[in-house]
């Protein structure tokens, strides 16, 4: 099992950054950057890739419509180069308040597109000219919306440091997953409660991966959570700290009926909770919203109490299939936890 972070920051991202060289002299393996509608990933990835030796440098999440094909294809060879082949091209839909309300796209056949684009990706690193008459048309003609109609299959101009370099998707519906375990070479869940995993995305898992291409090898899986290691109640109040995150995902990312978060929590069992965290939440009562946040959720999709307890959880999301455990240590020393995680591991 690998360990790997989410890049967190508060209004400069460069300070974060620069943590990640502690972390990776901890046993770090992987970083990951976030983009959502604040600053964008690949700037930030190309300067943990100056900054770094040895961790993996992973988007979590570009989306799929703001960057053409072309475009995150470039950004994955790129970063990938300056990096030394330590790249990890983490794709998501994202969702349309952001696609829609940041960007301006359509938010349309995210599926489809996500097939399309992983296609075209994988050809051009390659060095395949890149074609696709699906939703994507390359080249563009004219019959296709193109206004000259001079456009011509291109090849990447420069060589890639690797012609092949992992794509991991960020997805929770059951269609998105089971389309995640036939093309992806990773799985970046949110929220991921290692025991209810089968109940809720078993069966995506199982008829994606039967469809799968057997030189792609067993999907990789990013899961984990706020790390907290100590004896006492002290240690347990810090579960406290994950509420707001929970109540952000399940309350507020995303509209009454359109929030992939909340379906999350509905099939974990909690439709109740889930119904009222978001109607609290949308209304401006985010404390409010936090406080419904079941504890046994918290609980089970972090990693809060003493080290044996600490060993349990490891545990159960190595018997849930995961294989990078993704961390947020609670701690002002976050170098120390990540060495303390490495040996339990």
């Amino acid at each position: 099992m690998k360990l790997s972070t989410m890049l967190m920051y508060d209004g400069n991202p460069r300070a974060a950054a620069d943590q990640v060289v502690a972390l990776e002299k901890a046993g770090l393996d992987t970083v990951w950057v976030a983009e959502a509608y604040g600053f964008d990933s690949p700037t930030l990835m190309g300067y943990l890739a100056a900054k770094t030796e040895t961790v993996e440098i992973g988007s979590a999440i570009l989306n799929i419509y703001s960057r053409t094909p072309g475009a995150l294809l470039q950004t994955a060879a790129g970063l990938d180069n300056v990096s030394d082949g330590r790249a990890i091209l983490g794709l998501g839909a994202s969702g349309p308040q952001v696609i829609e309300g940041f960007h301006g796209l359509p938010y349309s056949k995210p599926l489809a597109r996500t097939a399309e684009v992983i296609e075209i990706i994988r050809s051009g690193l390659k060095r395949e000219p890149l074609t696709s008459d699906g939703i994507i048309k390359l080249p563009l003609t004219k019959a296709d919306g193109g206004v000259t109609g001079l456009g011509k299959p291109l090849k990447l101009l420069t060589k890639p440091e690797r012609s092949s370099i992992p794509i991991y998707v960020a997805a929770l519906g059951p269609k998105n997953v089971e389309q995640a375990a036939e093309l992806a070479d990773g799985w970046l869940p949110h929220l991921f409660w290692p025991e209810k995993f089968g109940q809720v995305w078993g069966d995506a898992i199982k008829a994606g991966s039967a469809r799968r291409d057997p030189s792609l090898g067993a999907m990789n899986i990013v899961a984990g959570g706020m790390v907290a290691i100590g004896e006492g109640p002290e240690t347990k109040a810090l579960l406290d700290f994950a509420r707001p995150l929970f109540a952000l995902y399940v309350g507020g990312m995303g509209a009454k009926g359109k929030n992939f978060y909340n379906d999350v929590a509905c099939a974990y069992g909690y439709e109740k909770e889930a119904a009222e965290i978001q109607e609290l939440y949308l209304s401006g009562k985010k404390r409010e919203a936090e406080a419904l946040v079941p504890l046994e959720w918290l609980e089970a999709a972090n990693l809060v109490g003493p080290e044996s307890y600490i060993k349990e959880r490891i545990a159960a999301f190595k018997e849930a299939g995961v294989t990078s455990l993704n961390v947020h240590p609670a701690a002002e020393d976050q170098a120390a936890v990540i060495e303390q995680l490495k040996n339990l591991i």
